[in-house]
């Protein structure tokens, strides 16, 4: 099961998960379009990848909930590298607040940033892996994909849309060689879960420490945080798993905290 010389794309790959996926491609010999908002971020860490090799990176202006944008962003991919092997919708953000404080402003934001982003990027890559009859798209989904929690009312309902649309990618693209699977981390110590811990414990009315070992961790085998390398490896095994046997499935990386 082998990516090298692979054209990927990883949006939101700027930093964190996506940096940690970016990071295993090229070191497997990939060649990776890191695509975020933060093209000055994206360019930084691409010059650092291509320098440790083997594979190259290349940074990628996207805002993936602008279909120009996205578009725009993919046709510079094929034009450099010849066209796309491998999607890693991976961009996202997280806010937290119960329902009946939700903003609507942030409900729309958080839809179209993971179930926007995940169908304009899907849509915009399609077309030339059903051209060469292979293809391999992964979503970052979580394990809310599977799963509720207070305060993630916009998270969770995308997060179960991404399976969803997995799926009917998978019925599509099955006879045209492309499959398509979702990973579903626990929570992963990043810049968004930092964020969180705060703001949960001020809801929650409890403190920092109980959010991590009780809300966070407290369902889980070992008490540990999963790590962004295991995500980019999950990432790895579906970007090179070499048949439709495995397509239209998820993947829960949790540490068991949700076992199915």
């Amino acid at each position: 099961m082998s990516i090298h010389g692979k054209i990927c794309i990883v949006t939101g790959a700027a930093s964190g998960i996506g940096l940690a996926i970016a990071k295993l491609y090229v070191t497997n010999g990939a060649k990776v379009a890191i695509a975020d908002l933060n093209i000055e971020a994206a360019s930084k860490a691409a010059a650092e990848l291509t320098a440790q090799g083997p594979g190259e990176a290349m940074g990628i202006a996207m805002d993936v909930t602008n279909e120009q944008a996205v578009n725009d962003g993919v046709a510079k991919v094929v034009e450099t590298w010849g066209t796309v092997d491998v999607l890693v919708s991976n961009a996202g953000i997280q806010i937290v607040n119960p329902i009946e404080n939700y903003a609507f402003s942030d409900w729309k934001k958080m839809l179209a940033i993971h179930l926007d982003g995940a169908f304009l990027t899907t849509q915009a890559v399609l077309p030339h892996m059903y051209k060469q009859k292979s293809g391999a798209i992964i979503f970052m989904g979580s394990v809310h994909s599977k799963v509720a929690s207070p305060l993630k009312s916009a998270y969770v309902t995308a997060k179960h849309g991404l399976l969803g649309l997995a799926r009917t990618i998978a019925k599509e693209g099955g006879a045209k060689g492309v499959r398509a699977n979702v990973i579903c981390p626990g929570f992963v110590r990043t810049p968004l879960v930092d964020k969180q811990i705060p703001e949960q414990a001020k809801e929650l009315g409890i403190s920092e420490d109980e959010v991590i070992k009780k809300v966070m961790l407290g369902e889980t085998v070992d008490g540990e945080f999963t790590t962004v390398e295991d995500v980019a490896e999950t990432a790895l095994f579906f970007a090179g798993f070499p048949t439709n046997a495995l397509t239209g499935q998820s993947l829960v990386v949790s540490h068991g905290w949700f076992a199915e």
